[in-house]
């Protein structure tokens, strides 16, 4: 199936499964059937098989799935075989906690730099990436293949800076600007808005507490 006619939402638990397939393979578990992945994952078992045959099934009947074999192709799906180097715009606190995070480089995001107007934030480092200048950005880009930029700016300079890395030819955005971002359609922008999930968090709880008649 190609793959643009695959949903967002089973893009959006593919990351989910990976996640529980690699818990999996920590505790020794080798194999495993699509109703005790349901069991673990809260998903029922026919949207797990509904999911993966979408990219082929993996799993054999009365067999299950290979746990490692699963683990691996679904990091092939969501491009985790390669090294994807990384930007950061934005050295303030979400920003410097973005650079901190371990697991990306694990996962093969490789953060390479860090760009700031502040200047008493330039030229320092958050471990042994280095905080550059966000005038010298062009010039970064002309020298150093970036495959991801993350913005973690105010609204405000999103746009501006967004359009500077489009026009260097950066063809992804990881976007914490509260704003959204107009782009070519060649370019991907994952927006990622903090509020809005805890909106949606305050939501459920209210709901839950109407529903229990409790405040």
């Amino acid at each position: 199936m190609e793959k643009s006619t695959i949903s967002r939402a089973v893009i959006q638990r593919l990351p989910r499964y990976y996640r529980y397939l690699g818990e999996l393979m920590s505790e020794g578990c080798q194999r495993i059937s699509s109703g005790e992945l349901s069991n673990r994952m809260h998903v029922t078992a026919s949207q797990i098989r509904q999911d993966l045959n979408h990219f082929g099934g993996f799993g054999q009947q009365g067999y299950g799935y290979n746990v490692e074999y699963l683990y691996n192709e679904i990091g092939k799906i969501l491009g985790l075989d390669t090294t994807h180097r990384v930007i950061i715009i934005g050295a303030g606190n979400l920003g410097t906690a973005l650079a901190n995070y371990p697991n990306f480089e694990k996962r093969g995001f490789l953060v390479t730099a860090l760009f700031d107007v502040n200047p008493e934030r330039i030229g320092q480092t958050v471990g042994d990436i280095p905080i550059l200048p966000l005038d010298t950005l062009e010039d970064y880009l002309a020298e150093h293949p970036v495959h991801i930029a993350t913005l973690a700016i105010p609204k405000t300079a999103a746009v501006g800076v967004a359009e500077r890395l489009v026009a260097c030819g950066v063809k992804a955005i990881w976007n914490f600007a509260h704003t959204d971002l107009t782009v070519p359609d060649d370019v991907v922008v994952e927006n990622v808005h903090l509020s809005e999930s805890l909106m949606r968090l305050s939501y459920n709880l209210s709901t839950q507490k109407k529903e229990k008649g409790t405040d």
